[in-house]
């Protein structure tokens, strides 16, 4: 049986209830967190795209926090993308000023939709709680 904690952040705590999922699970070290979006503490979309792609990055510091790690501790990265050529110039804007450069593999992948239309983009990391907070 593996050993697993879950990781809901207190803002996080309708997630369950509303969507079913859990923020982030740990086994052992390792967090495996869930697509993080831009949208409000409600569950709502924001529809400006810098403003989504920040609540975005937001969101996921704030899914790391609870589970005890921060952007450093990231070592798997995976971005999904609506309309990518269009966007991915923000995105990565965004992403270069929140999220440090060149510190975890990074995959980057062209959808056409996610869970709601007014979304652009979807990313979920796999981190490793540092030895002093484990």
């Amino acid at each position: 049986m593996v050993d697993r904690q879950i990781i809901i952040p207190d803002a996080m705590r309708s997630i369950i209830e509303r969507r079913g999922y859990a923020p982030a699970v740990r086994v052992d070290r390792l967090v495996f967190c869930a697509g993080q979006i831009g949208r409000t503490a409600d569950l709502e979309v924001i529809e400006d795209p810098e403003e989504q792609f920040i609540a975005c990055w937001r969101n996921l510091e704030e899914v790391l926090a609870a589970a005890g790690c921060s952007f450093n501790d990231v070592v798997e990265m995976t971005s999904y993308h609506v309309r990518m050529s269009e966007h991915m110039d923000l995105f990565r804007t965004v992403k270069n000023r929140m999220f440090p450069r060149g510190t975890c593999a990074w995959t980057r992948v062209g959808v056409s939709e996610l869970s709601d239309h007014r979304l652009l983009a979807e990313v979920k990391v796999v981190a490793v709680v540092p030895e002093a907070a484990a």
